[in-house]
């Protein structure tokens, strides 16, 4: 029997035993060593050879991964670890660090119960870092410390035993004000050295300690200093391997499913905890009624199709059975279930609650449907944090390929749902947006590689329209006349946006109104009454409905909030989505007839108003900026600030790290195409630097208008912009 097999006999006797399960995932910065880390874990358990760890960099199995260099795709393996005279089974999830598939880290986070976050020790805690470490807590998911490149400081900043530990104590304190501020209510995250919930050493040469592992084994810092600048690292290797410390650190500190689930379910399913299925989740029995989470789609191999990886809640997930899709509202039957062991799956018969599975069969599943074997309520939407900001519109070279085009878009959307694919109405164009620039080349490489001719325009950015004023209330009459709707409009309070915006306020209609959201409103600043009426809350816009005793209205409110939420997808200035708008019904007067009150005749009469508020009320185009930080010498300082400045971005603050200034500044997304190799020419390579998504801000006054009309040149629209009057009525 092969290492492999030996490895999978073991993973399934383990999959049982939930106290002896770990479900992690390893997050981080870009390129602070999250794969070659990886490397160090699975060669430990004999998925690969020692000696190629850290350079083989196995689960970029993606050609376009190895060639960048950089994690694209979460990639999953499951192994074996023994500690403590027990084996455990440990569930691992390597994640992408790059701002553009973000999206990749948000899923996996509902897959896993804990992290080991990923800390560069040169560059300390970078604005991923702390995006990745907000988002595993958003999910209650527990985190560990590694602080990795440690033989850096030793051998590149000459840093002594005390610098190092002063070094060390800094990254820790940043990240434990992080969880702090983050953490779920009634429990302890933060970061203990003394308790070895911190680890330091280096992924690359794979090795690793914590300040218990020292006392035990009698290593000091200067022992290490030594062997880094005697270029021994080998030696610490041997006496401190990488993969021991992290794993006896992840089984240690990080939860089983059977302590995680009782924190993580009644954050990710809103449902009845009492209920048969809630207790079931929260008590991770395997004997419960089925519930999965599905976090990622992926096309491994053309013949095999689709392998939907899930997590298990509650239940046997058992091959062959028929399972419910909630979302999808269809049954399907699951053909094949695995373990991942990277790149392959070992085949199971079934799997308890508790696990993080391959399912094969289910066609029509997506990245975050929940898998039942009956109706139940859905697991709450994963929340994304940035949204797709840039777009390019894909045609076939051949015109015989287009159906598959449209079908090779609607797969790639599904298997990353950051990704959104349309066909624009009026060009009849196919559209893809995406994160930003290097997401979208990575998507339309990998169709080409497909064997999928296809052309692709220049990258687009998506614009929103916002308003600066209010106005209101404007009549809207039905076409009939029998209908009337009085509307207005102003923006909506800031701290409500952000909410909406970083998903602690749900979006969707609400039929109960919002009594167990109004004090949550007033407290970000929403006037009383109006917390109380909220009905619609759509991407980043609400809806607020302040009349009192109208007839039949609720017959309507359908088709009102229809009417609502298509003016919120196309504005008048340009036909770009709404953003950050509260529109208020004041009135309305309603025929008795239900005939008279229609679709045909309530979308005018509820649309109309709300356009012509919009026009008068200061009507403007926000676009999307992104913060950015660079790291670079001081020769090159001036270089970096004309560039920045010349893509009309701004420098906020500037501070000295070493022999490193870093400069952090915002630059429109728009201005950001070709930053990278720009970047790289004025500083000769010396420039490290990363980017986050920072929302949208108002476009300049004097470019405005010449925006506005390029995108409705490109969308083929009238060159005049549409007029109040034109809306309202006479």
């Amino acid at each position: 029997m092969g290492r492999q097999e030996q490895v999978a006999e073991k993973v399934k006797k383990l999959v049982g035993r939930p106290e002896q399960i770990r479900n992690m995932g390893i997050v981080a910065h870009i390129d602070h060593g999250k794969t070659t880390l990886s490397d160090s874990l699975i060669a430990n358990a004999g998925l690969i050879s020692t000696e190629t760890a850290g350079k083989q960099l196995a689960l970029d199995f993606h050609e376009d991964e190895q060639a960048r260099g950089i994690t694209i795709n979460a990639a999953n393996i499951s192994m074996v670890h023994e500690f403590d005279g027990k084996e455990y089974l440990i569930n691992m999830i390597d994640t992408p660090g790059h701002v553009d598939f973000g999206g990749d880290v948000t899923r996996a986070m509902r897959a896993v119960d804990g992290v080991v976050v990923l800390v560069c020790a040169v560059e300390g805690v970078m604005p991923q870092t702390k995006t990745v470490l907000g988002q595993a807590l958003r999910e209650r998911v527990r985190p560990v410390l590694f602080i990795n490149k440690t033989d850096r400081l030793i051998n590149e900043l000459k840093l002594t035993p005390d610098e190092l530990q002063k070094r060390f104590l800094k990254i820790i304190a940043e990240v434990n004000k992080i969880i702090q501020m983050k953490q779920p209510e009634g429990v302890d995250w933060r970061m203990d050295v003394n308790a070895g919930s911190v680890s330091f050493g280096s992924g690359f040469h794979k090795w690793a300690i914590n300040v218990p592992y020292m006392k035990k084994s009698g290593i000091t810092f200067k022992d290490i200093i030594d062997c880094c600048r005697n270029d021994n690292q080998k030696q610490l290797f041997e006496r401190a391997p990488a993969h021991a410390i992290i794993l006896d650190m992840a089984v240690k500190h990080l939860p089983n499913p059977l302590t995680a689930q009782k924190i993580r379910v009644p954050q990710i399913w809103k449902g009845e905890l009492d209920s048969e299925i809630g207790k079931s989740m929260l008590n991770c029995d395997p004997n419960g009624k089925l519930a999965i989470m599905i976090t990622n789609i992926q096309t491994f191999d053309k013949r095999e199709g689709e392998v939907a990886t899930g997590r298990i809640f509650s239940g046997t997930l058992k091959e062959g059975e028929e399972v419910y899709l909630v979302g999808a509202k269809t049954t399907e039957r699951v053909q094949n279930i695995g373990i991942y062991l990277g790149a392959s799956r070992e085949r199971a018969e079934s799997v308890p609650a508790g696990n993080i599975v391959g399912i094969t069969g289910l066609r029509r599943a997506f990245a975050g449907e929940t898998v039942s074997t009956e109706d139940m309520q859905p697991f709450e939407a994963i929340k994304h944090v940035s949204e797709p900001v840039v777009t390019i519109a894909v045609e076939a070279k051949n015109m015989k390929d287009l159906p598959r085009v449209i079908e090779v878009l609607r797969q790639t959307a599904k298997e990353d749902p950051t990704l959104k694919a349309e066909i624009d109405e009026e060009t009849g164009e196919h559209l893809l947006s995406g994160m930003g620039e290097l997401h979208l080349e990575v998507i339309t490489n990998r169709i080409k590689q497909g064997g999928l001719e296809i052309k692709t325009s220049p990258p687009i950015v998506v614009y929103r329209e916002a308003v600066q004023g209010k106005f209101g209330p404007v009549e809207g009459k039905s076409p009939n006349k029998h209908n009337k709707f009085y509307i207005k409009v102003e923006p909506l309070e800031p701290k409500i946006y952000n909410a909406i915006m970083s998903g602690d306020i749900k979006e969707g209609r609400r039929k109960d109104r919002s009594k167990d959201l109004r004090a949550q409103l007033v407290d970000l600043g929403m006037d009383n009454e109006e917390a109380k009426r909220l009905i619609d809350i759509y991407h980043s816009n609400i809806m607020v409905d302040m009349t009192k005793g109208i007839q039949h209205l609720d017959e309507v409110m359908e088709l009102m909030l229809d009417g609502f939420e298509q003016v919120m997808n196309k504005g008048p200035l340009a036909a770009e989505p709404m953003s950050g708008i509260k529109v208020v019904l004041d009135d309305a007067v309603l025929h008795e007839d239900a005939i008279h009150r229609g679709p045909a005749q309530v979308y005018p009469a509820v649309k109309n108003p709300i356009y012509a508020c919009i026009l008068k009320a200061k009507p403007c185009i926000i676009e999307p900026v992104q913060n950015v930080y660079i790291d670079v010498p001081q020769d090159y300082l001036g270089n970096v600030t004309r560039e920045l400045q010349r893509r009309r971005g701004v420098v906020g603050e500037m501070s000295q790290k070493d022999e490193l200034m870093t400069i952090e500044g915002k630059i429109p997304v728009g201005e950001s195409f070709g930053f990278s190799g720009d970047i790289r020419s004025v500083t000769e390579g010396h420039a490290l630097w990363s980017t986050e998504n920072a929302g949208f801000d108002k476009l300049p006054t004097e470019l405005q208008q010449k925006i506005i009309m390029q995108i409705r040149e490109r969308k083929g629209m009238k060159k005049e912009l549409p007029r109040a009057e034109e809306y309202m009525e006479s």
